[in-house]
């Protein structure tokens, strides 16, 4: 418990705290994020792109592209998909699991 307490302690002195992160102002790319949104659905993934061009590039589970759907600002789109597992990556900036069923 004291040692829990001390890495605490030393990497909120040091500026590593999570309370100083959140009171700043967010990234650019950390915006991207919350606005740009990909989700599965019953035979397709729905794409959101938010207030700033997205690119979004669909993976296997393997790892192999499949496809890239580009949106303008405040776009979206639908894509048939085969049901499976999916990992989707948008911008460079993030990336998530999607389940198309």
């Amino acid at each position: 418990m004291k040692r829990l307490l001390y890495i605490l302690l030393t990497s909120m002195a040091l500026g590593c705290g999570t309370m100083s992160a959140a009171n700043d102002g967010a990234a650019p790319q950390q915006r991207i994020e919350a606005v740009a949104n990909a989700t599965g659905g019953s035979g397709r993934i729905n794409f959101i792109a938010g207030n700033s061009d997205a690119v979004f590039h669909i993976y296997s589970i393997t790892g192999q592209l499949l496809k890239t759907v580009r949106l303008s600002a405040d776009g979206h789109a639908s894509l048939d998909m085969p049901k499976g597992f999916y990992v989707v990556r948008c911008n460079g900036q993030w990336s998530r699991k999607v389940i198309v069923k």
